[in-house]
């Protein structure tokens, strides 16, 4: 086992749990039982806008938010929609990783 995978393993908290909450319109990771970050969505027809991620107090610099970001980009891959990048973090996630999700999307029209 590589050192990577074990700094990897030990940087996770085995209580984190993410999803994807539809009535309030975001994704949710929480640790435990408390909401730790968020990304609020607009579903639209064949898409899905990820508007704005957002860190709760307390929960900052841990990774949290690029752990939400991951899921909700693969949700929105497995959906068969596409992805709306307009938060600028979610927008730099995809950047970094182009050859995951730059196939599924699309750059919003007020970017330009």
């Amino acid at each position: 086992m590589s050192d990577d995978i074990v700094d990897q393993a030990e940087a996770f908290d085995a209580g984190v749990t993410t999803s994807r909450n539809d009535a309030a319109h975001r994704y949710e990771l929480h640790v435990g039982t408390d909401l730790a970050v968020i990304i609020v969505f607009r579903e639209l027809p064949g898409h899905i806008d990820l508007i704005h991620t957002e860190t709760q107090e307390g929960f900052e610099g841990r990774g949290l938010a690029r752990v939400l970001v991951r899921y909700a980009l693969d949700d929105v891959v497995a959906s068969g929609k596409r992805i709306i990048p307009h938060c600028p973090y979610v927008a730099k996630i995809v950047a970094r990783n182009p050859d995951l999700y730059r196939q599924y999307t699309d750059v919003p029209e007020d970017e330009f």
